[in-house]
């Protein structure tokens, strides 16, 4: 696996940890609930990029 595709598993899961953490607050910020999904959205095509110039197709 290469460093960059280790990279964005890694911010893939800070995303999505950073996610449950912020929906779990007393009044969830929506707005930053949205752009930290659209963020992990964005790692998750990186990934599926990097796979597909790798020849690797297994899914996310």
């Amino acid at each position: 696996m290469s460093i960059h595709m280790s990279y964005l598993k890694r911010e893939h899961a800070r995303l999505d940890a950073e996610i449950e953490r912020a929906s779990r607050e007393r009044r969830p910020d929506e707005i930053l609930i949205a752009r930290l999904k659209t963020l992990k959205l964005a790692v998750k095509d990186q990934m599926a990029a990097c796979r597909e110039s790798s020849g690797d197709s297994r899914a996310a």
